[in-house]
């Protein structure tokens, strides 16, 4: 009997290592993986029928550290791919999901993606979602002040109440987590949501992470035992 996977999450390192050894910009590696590895990937999270899947976009430290030439470069591909593949995403029933701390980006990329979640958000065969300036640490942050912000609620507060208002409200907690790169660490990643998600790390960078490679991840986890404590 295989076991339930209902959401597959991927932190999709090494774009610009990627890159970088075939004498590219570093820029070259995120657009690859936009036009070509991501439209796989949920092609094949279809095909496997999950019905969640979350790719982490750019977290805090990326948005805060790296140049401002990179952050608008990525930026701008995400508004690229939005209008590049929103129809396709439509066909295929993808709703479009958005986690992270997005209220520091240009108004300009905010609208683009409300403009993704209110267009496909009637759509039922998969749940893809965004984490963009996305940090575990950071999301749980935003959560407490939220609680405390509703003084009446903070001597009520337990894990449903705390559930409640962070990012991923909506969306189930993974089952398996894969890293691409070769780097095996979480780096902070869904901190709360993964207390009982199963890892997978791939050595190829992602833009080489082919539908076989997701599929022999799946493989794996449906071969191992999953114990939640017990």
């Amino acid at each position: 009997m295989q076991k339930p996977l209902n959401h597959i999450a991927i932190i999709p390192d090494g774009n610009r290592r990627w890159a970088k050894e075939k004498g590219k910009p570093a820029f070259e590696g995120h657009r690859f993986a936009a036009d070509h590895t991501i439209p796989k990937l949920y092609d094949t999270v279809i095909e496997l029928g999950i019905s969640h899947c979350t790719i982490w976009a750019l977290s805090p430290e990326n948005f805060s550290k790296r140049s401002k030439l990179e952050v608008h470069n990525l930026l701008h591909l995400l508004h690229l791919f939005i209008y590049k593949r929103m129809d396709e995403m439509n066909k295929k029933g993808i709703k479009i999901n958005i986690i992270g701390d997005t209220a520091k980006f240009p108004e300009k990329i905010q609208k683009d993606l409300a403009f993704a979640v209110e267009k496909t958000k009637e759509n039922t065969k998969l749940t893809l979602t965004f984490a963009l300036n996305y940090g575990g640490r950071d999301e749980i942050l935003r959560a407490v002040q939220k609680i405390s912000n509703l003084k009446s609620q903070i001597s009520k507060i337990d894990q449903i109440l705390f559930e409640g208002n962070l990012d991923t409200v909506n969306i189930p907690d993974p089952d398996l987590i894969i890293r691409t790169g070769g780097e095996k660490r979480t780096s902070g990643f869904m901190l709360w949501q993964s207390e009982y998600a199963e890892y997978a790390f791939v050595d190829k960078f992602f833009p080489d992470f082919t539908p076989e490679d997701l599929r022999t991840c799946v493989l794996d986890f449906q071969n191992r035992q999953r114990r939640f404590g017990k």
